[in-house]
Formats: C-alpha cells, sequence, structure tokens
C-alpha cells in the first residue's frame, strides 16, 4: 500500500484575466521510503502540484477543482486546517526553493528550529535545544552548539540549505518533499546537498518527492520519475526504463539538453518556443508547437492525449506525434 497515493488532482487559479488551468487530472502514487522525481520546466505544474498536498495554495485565487490525495487514510485534500497542521511540519515536511527566503531574517537559527518540537512534540527548553544542537550536526554544520545562535544571513547558501534540510527533518518526517533545493548552490554544494537528503532518507526510512527542473539531478537521487508539461504528466516511468527508453518527444528533448550528453564544440541543443498559456490550454497536444523531436504535423489536434500503459510500469501520453521519432 502506498503512503500516498494522488488520483485526479486538478489545481486552478481564478483570476481577472481568466482561468489558469495550472494542474490537470494529475495521479502518482509514493511508497515508503522511495523517491519520486517530479521534472519540468518553470511553469509546468510541479510546485503547484506539492503545494497543493499541503494546503498552501492561496484560496483565493487558488482552487482544488478535484481529485483525491490520501495519505494514511486522511485525504489531504478534503482535511480541515486543524487537521492539515497536525501533518504538515509533522509527518510531512518540506524544503523549499530559495532558503534565504524560506528562513525569518528576524529569528536566530535555534529558534527556527526548535520551533517546530514546540508545535508537534509539545517539547522546549534543554530538551528541544539540544535536539536542534543535534540536527545541525547530522546535516554536517561545524561548531553545532556555537552556530545555532546565528542569524540565516551569517550562514552561505549552503550551509542555509542544510539548516532547511535540518528543520524538515527535525520532526522525523514520513514524507519530505524538496522543491528544487539545489536551484540557486553551485555543483560542489549541490553534490553535498543531494548526498546529505539521501543519506538522512537512508537514515531515517523516510520517502521524497524531488521536484526540479533538471534531469541530470533526478538521474542522482530518484526511483521514479513524473515528466509534467503544461499542468499534466506526459510520461511516468522507474528512472531505468526513462533514462533506457525515453518515448515522449518533450521527455527526450529535456535529455537532449543536458550539457554533458553533447560532444565539445557542439552547440547545445534547446527546446524552442514557450509553454503555452495555461489561461487558454490547447484543445489537443500541448507541446505540439515545440515539438522538433517527433512529428508535430501528426500531434493531436482535436483531444487531449492520455496517459497509456507501455509495459515496465511505463506510461506516456498517447500523442503520436510526440511519440513518432
Amino acid at each position: 500500500m502506498p503512503l500516498l497515493d494522488v488520483r485526479n488532482l486538478t489545481t486552478r487559479f481564478h483570476t481577472r484575466n481568466g482561468v489558469v488551468h495550472a494542474v490537470e487530472d494529475v495521479s502518482f502514487t509514493v511508497k515508503a521510503g522511495e523517491t519520486l522525481g517530479i521534472v519540468g520546466e518553470s511553469g509546468s505544474g510541479k510546485s503547484v502540484t506539492c503545494y497543493s498536498l499541503l494546503g498552501l495554495i492561496p484560496q483565493p485565487p487558488g482552487r482544488i477543482e478535484g481529485g483525491t490525495a490520501m495519505f494514511d487514510g486522511v485525504d489531504l485534500l478534503r482535511a480541515g486546517e486543524r487537521q492539515l497542521r497536525k501533518i504538515r511540519g509533522k509527518r510531512i515536511a518540506m524544503i523549499f526553493q530559495d532558503p534565504m527566503t524560506s528562513l525569518n531574517p528576524y529569528m536566530k537559527i535555534r529558534d527556527q528550529l526548535m520551533e517546530p518540537l514546540d508545535l508537534h512534540e509539545n517539547l522546549n527548553g534543554r530538551r528541544a535545544l539540544d535536539r536542534a544542537i543535534q540536527s545541525l550536526a547530522e546535516v554536517g554544520i561545524p561548531e553545532p552548539e556555537k552556530r545555532i545562535e546565528s542569524y540565516p544571513h551569517e550562514f552561505s547558501g549552503g550551509m542555509r540549505q542544510r539548516v532547511m534540510i535540518a528543520m524538515a527533518l527535525i520532526t522525523r518526517p514520513e514524507l519530505l518533499i524538496c522543491d528544487e533545493p539545489t536551484t540557486a548552490l553551485d555543483v560542489t554544494v549541490q553534490k553535498q546537498v543531494l548526498d546529505l537528503i539521501r543519506d538522512r532518507q537512508r537514515d531515517l526510512g523516510t520517502a521524497v518527492i524531488f521536484i526540479t527542473h533538471d534531469l541530470a539531478v533526478v538521474s542522482e537521487v530518484c526511483d521514479q520519475i513524473n515528466v509534467m508539461y503544461a499542468g499534466r504528466i506526459v510520461e511516468s516511468a522507474p528512472k531505468a526504463e526513462l533514462f533506457s527508453r525515453p518515448m515522449h518527444a518533450y521527455t527526450r528533448s529535456l535529455l537532449k539538453s543536458i550539457p554533458a550528453t553533447h560532444k565539445k564544440g557542439e552547440a547545445l541543443y534547446t527546446i524552442p518556443g514557450l509553454p503555452p498559456d495555461l489561461s487558454n490550454p490547447p484543445a489537443g497536444c500541448a507541446f505540439r508547437p515545440r515539438n522538433t523531436l517527433g512529428k508535430a504535423e501528426l500531434c493531436l489536434t482535436d483531444r487531449r492525449p492520455q496517459l497509456a500503459d507501455q509495459g515496465h510500469a511505463h506510461f506516456v501520453q498517447d500523442c503520436p506525434g510526440c511519440l513518432a521519432r
């Protein structure tokens, strides 16, 4: 039985300029101890999908229009605020994209680390402080007894991200959502952070949802991968299957865009154009105007593509133009 089972999640934003179809009919599962990668360009619906699960969508203008998200018998999409608060930050934790804006610049690291313990475990005083110091030590911050008295601006970007990881894991959550946690970091620090998340996951048995636009990062840490485009999943498969047999033109375009796959001196491949305007989504294949690795003339125009089973737990949208080579 999966730890998290999301079915037909649909989230829209009702704005003055129309309804933005941010996430449409998204389904996936996450098992205990598993790492699910959600990949796609900015605006593809990755973050909105996970924010919807935790009740972090601003309402209005956001509105969850349909679907279920079952977590240990609780539908997160229909849970009340009091019930969600018991789960959010305790059983499901999140590492946000920018640690500088996620950490409160006016509060010491000590107070920010101890707050989840006070809220969720009724732990405070010396016992909470000792646990906070231990959590900093576990994520590799030197002299944790001293550094815990610092403010966020006294840490480097990589160290701030370590603090965010410590804060997310301090309550030993069952599910950790990582929203592009390495985007603002250089390559060396990025690897350290990825290794740290993987080590803590192994130690705690935590399931992870890893949101990123970088398939190279996904290849390092994920077991299962969902590729999102224009608010929908276009392809889903285990990591080895997806990298050995990418089927959708968008997945192949993302893989071809990885610089390491190019020969020295060869021009880098880029996906032409821009993602569609989701306040006026296309009736057919959303990737059709940008499809250079398939046959755009064969793309669906009369209906939206649907996920079809290809075997080996591999699902891909049934658009003939995107499947063509």
